[in-house]
Protein backbone atom coordinates (compact mmCIF):
# COMPACT_ATOMS: atom_id res chain seq x y z
CA UNK A 1 0.00 0.00 0.00
CA UNK A 2 1.81 3.03 -0.99
CA UNK A 3 2.23 6.16 1.68
CA UNK A 4 0.17 9.31 1.41
CA UNK A 5 2.90 11.18 -0.15
CA UNK A 6 3.38 8.56 -2.99
CA UNK A 7 -0.49 8.96 -3.80
CA UNK A 8 -0.39 13.23 -3.67
CA UNK A 9 3.07 13.42 -5.03
CA UNK A 10 4.29 16.05 -2.41
CA UNK A 11 5.67 15.58 1.00
CA UNK A 12 4.04 16.58 4.65
CA UNK A 13 3.99 19.94 5.33
CA UNK A 14 4.28 21.84 8.48
CA UNK A 15 4.85 18.96 11.16
CA UNK A 16 2.33 16.89 9.49
CA UNK A 17 -0.57 19.60 9.69
CA UNK A 18 -1.17 19.22 5.85
CA UNK A 19 -1.22 15.39 4.64
CA UNK A 20 -4.20 14.03 3.07
CA UNK A 21 -5.64 17.45 2.27
CA UNK A 22 -4.57 16.93 -1.78
CA UNK A 23 -7.09 16.66 -4.70
CA UNK A 24 -5.72 12.83 -5.21
CA UNK A 25 -6.96 12.07 -1.88
CA UNK A 26 -10.27 13.91 -2.14
CA UNK A 27 -11.25 13.45 -5.78
CA UNK A 28 -10.47 9.55 -5.49
CA UNK A 29 -13.26 9.31 -2.41
CA UNK A 30 -15.62 11.70 -3.95
CA UNK A 31 -15.47 10.34 -6.76
CA UNK A 32 -19.33 9.21 -8.30
CA UNK A 33 -18.76 5.58 -10.00
CA UNK A 34 -21.76 6.04 -11.78
CA UNK A 35 -20.99 9.51 -13.38
CA UNK A 36 -18.89 8.59 -16.82
CA UNK A 37 -17.45 12.34 -16.33
CA UNK A 38 -16.46 11.89 -12.81
CA UNK A 39 -13.99 8.64 -13.82
CA UNK A 40 -12.96 10.91 -16.88
CA UNK A 41 -12.05 14.03 -14.81
CA UNK A 42 -9.79 11.11 -12.48
CA UNK A 43 -8.20 9.39 -15.37
CA UNK A 44 -7.10 13.10 -17.00
CA UNK A 45 -5.39 14.04 -13.53
CA UNK A 46 -4.11 10.54 -12.83
CA UNK A 47 -5.88 10.28 -10.12
CA UNK A 48 -7.08 6.44 -8.96
CA UNK A 49 -10.57 5.77 -6.67
CA UNK A 50 -10.43 4.76 -3.01
CA UNK A 51 -12.93 2.25 -2.07
CA UNK A 52 -12.43 2.00 1.41
CA UNK A 53 -11.65 4.91 4.40
CA UNK A 54 -10.46 3.97 7.62
CA UNK A 55 -9.40 6.47 10.58
CA UNK A 56 -9.05 6.70 13.92
CA UNK A 57 -9.49 10.46 14.75
CA UNK A 58 -6.42 12.11 17.38
CA UNK A 59 -7.60 11.69 20.39
CA UNK A 60 -8.60 15.16 21.38
CA UNK A 61 -11.06 14.69 24.82
CA UNK A 62 -8.43 11.59 26.12
CA UNK A 63 -5.91 14.92 25.63
CA UNK A 64 -7.45 17.74 27.36
CA UNK A 65 -8.90 14.64 30.30
CA UNK A 66 -5.21 14.50 31.18
CA UNK A 67 -4.87 18.03 31.32
CA UNK A 68 -2.96 19.11 28.65
CA UNK A 69 -2.29 22.57 27.87
CA UNK A 70 -3.94 24.98 25.25
CA UNK A 71 -1.07 24.70 22.61
CA UNK A 72 -0.93 20.96 23.22
CA UNK A 73 -4.98 20.78 22.92
CA UNK A 74 -4.92 22.60 19.75
CA UNK A 75 -2.13 19.96 18.07
CA UNK A 76 -4.56 17.25 19.01
CA UNK A 77 -7.53 18.90 16.51
CA UNK A 78 -7.67 16.67 13.57
CA UNK A 79 -8.66 18.21 10.29
CA UNK A 80 -7.43 15.77 7.74
CA UNK A 81 -8.94 12.95 9.33
CA UNK A 82 -12.83 14.60 9.77
CA UNK A 83 -12.36 15.56 5.94
CA UNK A 84 -11.37 12.44 4.51
CA UNK A 85 -14.38 10.38 6.85
CA UNK A 86 -16.96 13.05 5.76
CA UNK A 87 -16.15 13.09 2.09
CA UNK A 88 -16.36 9.45 2.31
CA UNK A 89 -19.89 9.45 4.09
CA UNK A 90 -21.40 11.67 1.89
CA UNK A 91 -20.29 9.13 -1.58
CA UNK A 92 -20.65 6.21 0.84
CA UNK A 93 -22.49 4.84 -1.85
CA UNK A 94 -19.09 4.00 -3.59
CA UNK A 95 -16.88 4.05 -0.08
CA UNK A 96 -17.09 1.98 3.13
CA UNK A 97 -15.98 4.18 5.84
CA UNK A 98 -15.01 2.88 8.97
CA UNK A 99 -14.21 4.99 12.23
CA UNK A 100 -15.07 2.48 14.78
CA UNK A 101 -12.66 -0.37 15.55
CA UNK A 102 -15.79 -2.71 16.61
CA UNK A 103 -16.84 -2.38 12.68
CA UNK A 104 -13.47 -3.84 11.69
CA UNK A 105 -14.47 -7.80 11.63
CA UNK A 106 -17.86 -7.12 10.51
CA UNK A 107 -16.15 -4.84 7.41
CA UNK A 108 -13.95 -7.56 6.99
CA UNK A 109 -16.43 -10.22 6.62
CA UNK A 110 -18.99 -8.17 4.34
CA UNK A 111 -15.70 -7.62 2.44
CA UNK A 112 -14.46 -11.30 2.52
CA UNK A 113 -18.31 -12.82 1.81
CA UNK A 114 -18.60 -10.47 -0.88
CA UNK A 115 -21.76 -8.95 1.08
CA UNK A 116 -21.19 -5.50 1.70
CA UNK A 117 -24.92 -4.02 0.63
CA UNK A 118 -26.40 -0.49 0.86
CA UNK A 119 -27.52 -1.08 4.17
CA UNK A 120 -23.75 -1.64 6.12
CA UNK A 121 -22.98 1.26 4.06
CA UNK A 122 -25.59 3.46 5.01
CA UNK A 123 -25.25 2.40 8.78
CA UNK A 124 -21.45 3.07 8.67
CA UNK A 125 -22.25 6.39 6.85
CA UNK A 126 -24.10 7.33 10.14
CA UNK A 127 -21.76 6.76 12.61
CA UNK A 128 -19.44 8.57 10.81
CA UNK A 129 -21.69 12.06 10.95
CA UNK A 130 -22.36 11.20 14.57
CA UNK A 131 -18.61 10.75 15.47
CA UNK A 132 -17.84 14.28 13.93
CA UNK A 133 -20.20 15.97 15.77
CA UNK A 134 -19.02 14.48 18.82
CA UNK A 135 -15.77 15.35 18.19
CA UNK A 136 -16.35 18.84 16.98
CA UNK A 137 -18.87 19.13 20.33
CA UNK A 138 -16.00 17.90 22.51
CA UNK A 139 -13.46 21.01 20.93
CA UNK A 140 -16.45 23.75 20.79
CA UNK A 141 -16.90 23.27 24.94
CA UNK A 142 -13.13 22.57 25.51
CA UNK A 143 -12.45 26.18 24.06
CA UNK A 144 -15.69 27.48 25.39
CA UNK A 145 -14.12 27.17 28.95
CA UNK A 146 -10.55 28.50 28.17
CA UNK A 147 -12.54 31.62 26.94
CA UNK A 148 -12.13 34.55 29.45
CA UNK A 149 -9.78 31.73 31.73
CA UNK A 150 -13.43 29.55 32.01
CA UNK A 151 -15.83 32.21 32.70
CA UNK A 152 -17.82 31.16 30.27
CA UNK A 153 -18.16 27.71 32.02
CA UNK A 154 -21.90 28.16 32.27
CA UNK A 155 -22.08 28.10 28.36
CA UNK A 156 -19.99 24.77 27.80
CA UNK A 157 -20.83 21.29 28.17
CA UNK A 158 -23.32 19.27 29.86
CA UNK A 159 -24.42 15.92 28.46
CA UNK A 160 -21.42 16.52 25.99
CA UNK A 161 -23.26 19.62 24.54
CA UNK A 162 -21.85 22.27 23.31
CA UNK A 163 -22.60 26.26 23.27
CA UNK A 164 -22.34 28.20 19.68
CA UNK A 165 -23.01 30.88 21.61
CA UNK A 166 -21.82 32.24 25.06
CA UNK A 167 -22.58 35.76 25.09
CA UNK A 168 -26.48 35.62 25.89
CA UNK A 169 -28.24 37.41 28.77
CA UNK A 170 -27.50 35.61 32.19
CA UNK A 171 -24.48 33.99 30.98
CA UNK A 172 -26.28 30.87 29.04
CA UNK A 173 -26.05 30.04 25.86
CA UNK A 174 -27.95 30.93 22.68
CA UNK A 175 -27.54 27.53 21.30
CA UNK A 176 -26.69 23.92 22.74
CA UNK A 177 -25.51 20.92 20.93
CA UNK A 178 -25.67 17.97 23.16
CA UNK A 179 -24.08 14.62 21.95
CA UNK A 180 -24.59 12.22 24.36
CA UNK A 181 -23.24 8.38 23.91
CA UNK A 182 -25.29 5.26 24.80
CA UNK A 183 -23.62 3.37 27.57
CA UNK A 184 -26.14 0.48 27.54
CA UNK A 185 -29.98 -0.54 27.08
CA UNK A 186 -32.04 -1.17 30.43
CA UNK A 187 -34.43 -3.93 30.69
CA UNK A 188 -37.29 -1.32 31.04
CA UNK A 189 -37.74 2.56 31.87
CA UNK A 190 -39.39 4.14 35.16
CA UNK A 191 -42.49 1.42 34.68
CA UNK A 192 -42.32 -1.92 32.78
CA UNK A 193 -43.88 -0.79 29.60
CA UNK A 194 -41.26 1.50 28.59
CA UNK A 195 -38.43 0.71 26.70
CA UNK A 196 -35.03 2.96 28.52
CA UNK A 197 -31.34 3.41 27.79
CA UNK A 198 -28.40 5.18 29.59
CA UNK A 199 -26.62 8.03 27.52
CA UNK A 200 -23.56 9.57 29.21
CA UNK A 201 -21.16 12.14 28.27
CA UNK A 202 -17.77 11.44 26.51
CA UNK A 203 -14.94 10.72 28.98
CA UNK A 204 -16.84 9.64 32.02
CA UNK A 205 -15.23 11.84 34.01
CA UNK A 206 -14.85 10.43 38.09
CA UNK A 207 -17.72 10.67 40.27
CA UNK A 208 -20.46 10.94 37.48
CA UNK A 209 -22.52 8.20 36.45
CA UNK A 210 -20.93 6.51 33.47
CA UNK A 211 -18.21 5.86 35.26
CA UNK A 212 -19.79 3.64 37.95
CA UNK A 213 -18.04 -0.01 38.09
CA UNK A 214 -20.84 -2.81 39.32
CA UNK A 215 -19.19 -5.51 41.33
CA UNK A 216 -22.21 -7.10 41.98
CA UNK A 217 -25.85 -7.97 41.79
CA UNK A 218 -28.21 -8.06 39.31
CA UNK A 219 -28.84 -5.63 36.26
CA UNK A 220 -29.48 -2.01 37.07
CA UNK A 221 -32.17 -0.87 36.29
CA UNK A 222 -33.75 2.92 34.87
CA UNK A 223 -34.68 3.51 38.73
CA UNK A 224 -31.38 2.36 40.15
CA UNK A 225 -29.77 5.02 38.40
CA UNK A 226 -31.52 7.70 39.36
CA UNK A 227 -31.45 6.87 42.91
CA UNK A 228 -28.24 6.04 42.98
CA UNK A 229 -26.94 9.35 41.59
CA UNK A 230 -29.36 11.15 43.97
CA UNK A 231 -28.11 9.33 46.99
CA UNK A 232 -24.41 10.19 45.90
CA UNK A 233 -25.34 14.00 45.35
CA UNK A 234 -26.56 13.85 49.05
CA UNK A 235 -23.25 12.38 50.33
CA UNK A 236 -21.36 15.01 47.91
CA UNK A 237 -21.40 17.91 50.63
CA UNK A 238 -18.91 15.62 52.27
CA UNK A 239 -17.00 14.49 49.28
CA UNK A 240 -13.57 15.96 50.59
CA UNK A 241 -14.34 13.38 53.56
CA UNK A 242 -14.03 16.05 56.82
CA UNK A 243 -16.71 13.32 58.18
CA UNK A 244 -18.22 10.48 57.25
CA UNK A 245 -21.54 10.75 55.33
CA UNK A 246 -24.14 8.14 54.65
CA UNK A 247 -27.28 8.56 52.59
CA UNK A 248 -30.20 6.07 52.48
CA UNK A 249 -32.08 7.09 48.65
CA UNK A 250 -35.96 5.52 47.63
CA UNK A 251 -37.77 6.99 45.11
CA UNK A 252 -35.87 9.98 44.18
CA UNK A 253 -35.65 11.57 48.16
CA UNK A 254 -33.48 10.67 51.15
CA UNK A 255 -34.98 9.02 53.67
CA UNK A 256 -32.46 9.15 55.78
CA UNK A 257 -28.84 10.79 55.79
CA UNK A 258 -26.46 11.00 58.67
CA UNK A 259 -22.35 11.29 59.88
CA UNK A 260 -20.79 9.77 61.86
CA UNK A 261 -17.29 8.43 63.13
CA UNK A 262 -16.91 5.72 60.63
CA UNK A 263 -18.97 3.70 57.85
CA UNK A 264 -20.85 1.88 59.88
CA UNK A 265 -21.88 4.54 62.32
CA UNK A 266 -22.38 6.88 59.68
CA UNK A 267 -25.01 4.24 57.94
CA UNK A 268 -26.55 3.19 61.67
CA UNK A 269 -27.56 6.65 62.05
CA UNK A 270 -29.12 7.06 58.71
CA UNK A 271 -31.18 3.89 59.13
CA UNK A 272 -32.38 5.19 62.31
CA UNK A 273 -33.96 8.66 60.15
CA UNK A 274 -37.14 6.04 58.74
CA UNK A 275 -36.19 2.30 59.20
CA UNK A 276 -39.44 1.44 57.44
CA UNK A 277 -38.98 3.49 54.53
CA UNK A 278 -35.10 2.40 53.86
CA UNK A 279 -36.48 -1.09 53.20
CA UNK A 280 -35.38 -1.51 49.53
CA UNK A 281 -33.32 1.59 49.42
CA UNK A 282 -29.94 2.59 48.35
CA UNK A 283 -27.23 3.63 50.39
CA UNK A 284 -24.51 5.59 49.58
CA UNK A 285 -21.18 6.00 51.83
CA UNK A 286 -18.52 8.54 50.93
CA UNK A 287 -15.91 6.85 52.50
CA UNK A 288 -15.22 3.36 51.26
CA UNK A 289 -17.66 0.44 52.55
CA UNK A 290 -15.71 -1.28 55.28
CA UNK A 291 -16.65 -4.84 57.03
CA UNK A 292 -18.13 -3.67 59.92
CA UNK A 293 -20.43 -1.14 58.16
CA UNK A 294 -20.81 -4.17 55.62
CA UNK A 295 -22.02 -6.39 58.53
CA UNK A 296 -24.61 -3.80 59.73
CA UNK A 297 -26.49 -3.68 56.39
CA UNK A 298 -26.39 -7.02 55.63
CA UNK A 299 -29.07 -7.27 58.33
CA UNK A 300 -31.38 -4.86 56.23
CA UNK A 301 -32.92 -5.65 52.79
CA UNK A 302 -31.31 -3.41 50.04
CA UNK A 303 -31.37 -2.92 46.54
CA UNK A 304 -28.17 -1.19 45.78
CA UNK A 305 -25.01 -0.34 48.34
CA UNK A 306 -22.66 2.58 46.04
CA UNK A 307 -19.30 3.58 47.76
CA UNK A 308 -15.75 4.79 46.28
CA UNK A 309 -14.95 1.38 46.96
CA UNK A 310 -15.40 -2.05 49.46
CA UNK A 311 -12.81 -3.39 51.64
CA UNK A 312 -12.35 -7.26 50.68
CA UNK A 313 -14.16 -8.09 54.28
CA UNK A 314 -17.21 -6.01 53.04
CA UNK A 315 -17.33 -7.68 49.98
CA UNK A 316 -17.15 -11.22 51.39
CA UNK A 317 -20.22 -10.24 53.58
CA UNK A 318 -22.46 -8.25 51.01
CA UNK A 319 -21.99 -10.70 47.36
CA UNK A 320 -23.46 -13.53 49.70
CA UNK A 321 -26.64 -11.54 48.64
CA UNK A 322 -27.11 -12.49 45.28
CA UNK A 323 -29.36 -9.89 44.12
CA UNK A 324 -27.63 -6.66 45.81
CA UNK A 325 -25.83 -4.71 43.37
CA UNK A 326 -22.55 -3.19 44.45
CA UNK A 327 -21.40 -0.32 42.78
CA UNK A 328 -17.85 2.05 42.92
CA UNK A 329 -18.17 5.45 42.08
CA UNK A 330 -16.32 8.33 43.51
CA UNK A 331 -17.84 10.82 45.32
CA UNK A 332 -17.06 14.10 43.78
CA UNK A 333 -18.53 17.84 44.73
CA UNK A 334 -20.46 18.72 41.01
CA UNK A 335 -19.22 22.07 39.06
CA UNK A 336 -22.31 25.11 40.61
CA UNK A 337 -21.27 26.70 36.71
CA UNK A 338 -22.68 22.77 35.08
CA UNK A 339 -25.86 22.98 33.64
CA UNK A 340 -28.58 20.58 34.85
CA UNK A 341 -31.68 20.03 32.43
CA UNK A 342 -34.93 19.10 32.68
CA UNK A 343 -37.18 17.78 29.45
CA UNK A 344 -40.17 19.54 28.43
CA UNK A 345 -42.51 18.81 25.35
CA UNK A 346 -40.89 19.85 22.75
CA UNK A 347 -37.50 21.32 24.42
CA UNK A 348 -35.05 22.00 27.50
CA UNK A 349 -34.89 23.71 31.09
CA UNK A 350 -31.64 24.59 31.74
CA UNK A 351 -30.57 26.17 35.08
CA UNK A 352 -27.29 25.88 37.44
CA UNK A 353 -26.53 22.49 39.58
CA UNK A 354 -28.10 22.81 42.88
CA UNK A 355 -25.75 23.98 45.80
CA UNK A 356 -25.57 21.54 48.43
CA UNK A 357 -22.95 24.33 50.31
CA UNK A 358 -24.22 27.53 51.10
CA UNK A 359 -22.18 30.48 51.95
CA UNK A 360 -22.89 31.81 55.28
CA UNK A 361 -21.92 35.40 54.62
CA UNK A 362 -25.93 36.84 54.12
CA UNK A 363 -27.24 34.01 56.53
CA UNK A 364 -29.23 36.54 59.24
CA UNK A 365 -30.80 35.34 62.59
CA UNK A 366 -34.53 35.52 62.47
CA UNK A 367 -35.13 33.70 66.26
CA UNK A 368 -34.38 36.45 69.45
CA UNK A 369 -31.93 34.10 70.91
CA UNK A 370 -28.25 33.39 68.98
CA UNK A 371 -28.15 29.54 67.90
CA UNK A 372 -25.08 27.87 69.53
CA UNK A 373 -22.15 25.99 68.51
CA UNK A 374 -23.97 22.52 67.85
CA UNK A 375 -26.94 24.13 66.23
CA UNK A 376 -24.96 26.22 64.01
CA UNK A 377 -23.29 22.60 63.42
CA UNK A 378 -27.01 21.00 62.61
CA UNK A 379 -28.25 24.04 60.53
CA UNK A 380 -25.11 23.55 58.45
CA UNK A 381 -25.96 19.71 57.99
CA UNK A 382 -30.15 20.41 57.49
CA UNK A 383 -28.89 22.73 54.78
CA UNK A 384 -27.20 20.86 52.95
CA UNK A 385 -29.56 17.47 53.49
CA UNK A 386 -32.92 19.24 53.05
CA UNK A 387 -30.97 20.24 49.36
CA UNK A 388 -31.57 17.13 48.00
CA UNK A 389 -35.26 16.54 49.47
CA UNK A 390 -38.12 17.05 46.74
CA UNK A 391 -41.10 19.85 46.87
CA UNK A 392 -41.76 21.75 49.79
CA UNK A 393 -38.72 19.88 51.15
CA UNK A 394 -38.50 20.14 55.23
CA UNK A 395 -36.75 18.46 57.32
CA UNK A 396 -35.86 17.82 61.22
CA UNK A 397 -32.19 17.56 62.25
CA UNK A 398 -30.31 16.59 65.55
CA UNK A 399 -26.66 16.10 66.05
CA UNK A 400 -25.52 15.53 62.39
CA UNK A 401 -28.35 13.24 61.83
CA UNK A 402 -31.80 13.44 60.41
CA UNK A 403 -34.36 12.67 62.74
CA UNK A 404 -37.65 13.76 60.20
CA UNK A 405 -38.24 14.54 56.63
CA UNK A 406 -41.35 15.85 54.99
CA UNK A 407 -41.07 15.60 51.02
CA UNK A 408 -43.35 15.67 48.19
CA UNK A 409 -45.85 17.96 49.35
CA UNK A 410 -47.85 20.26 48.09
CA UNK A 411 -48.67 22.41 51.11
CA UNK A 412 -45.14 22.87 53.46
CA UNK A 413 -47.78 22.77 56.33
CA UNK A 414 -48.40 19.09 55.20
CA UNK A 415 -44.84 18.34 54.98
CA UNK A 416 -44.20 20.42 58.04
CA UNK A 417 -46.95 17.50 59.64
CA UNK A 418 -45.32 14.91 58.23
CA UNK A 419 -41.91 15.67 58.81
CA UNK A 420 -42.77 15.62 62.43
CA UNK A 421 -44.95 12.63 62.03
CA UNK A 422 -42.11 10.44 60.99
CA UNK A 423 -39.34 12.28 63.66
CA UNK A 424 -37.31 9.32 65.80
CA UNK A 425 -37.62 10.12 69.31
CA UNK A 426 -34.88 12.18 68.92
CA UNK A 427 -36.44 14.79 67.95
CA UNK A 428 -38.32 15.62 71.51
CA UNK A 429 -36.27 18.17 73.42
CA UNK A 430 -33.67 17.10 75.61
Amino acid sequence: MPDVSEVTGHPEKMDGRVKTLHPAIHAGILARREVQEDAVALERMGYETIDLVVVNLYPFRETVAGGASLDEAIEQIDIGGPTMIRSAAKNHASVLVVVDPADYERVLAALRDRTVDDELRRALALKVFRHTADYDAAIAAYLAEQTAGGATSKAGTVGGGTAADATSAGGFPDTLNLVLTKVQDLRYGENPDQAAAFYGEGGAPAGTMPALRQLHGKELSFNNLIDIDGAVLSVSPWADAERVACAVMKHTTPCGLAVGEDAADAYRRALATDPVSAFGGIVALNVPCTAEAADAMSSHFLEVIVAPSFEQGALDILTKKKNLRLIELAVTTPGEDELDYKRVRGGLLAQQRLRLRFPEDDWRIASEREPTEDEWRDLRFGWRACAMVKSNAIVLARDEQLIGIGAGQMSRVDASRIAVMKSTPRASPS
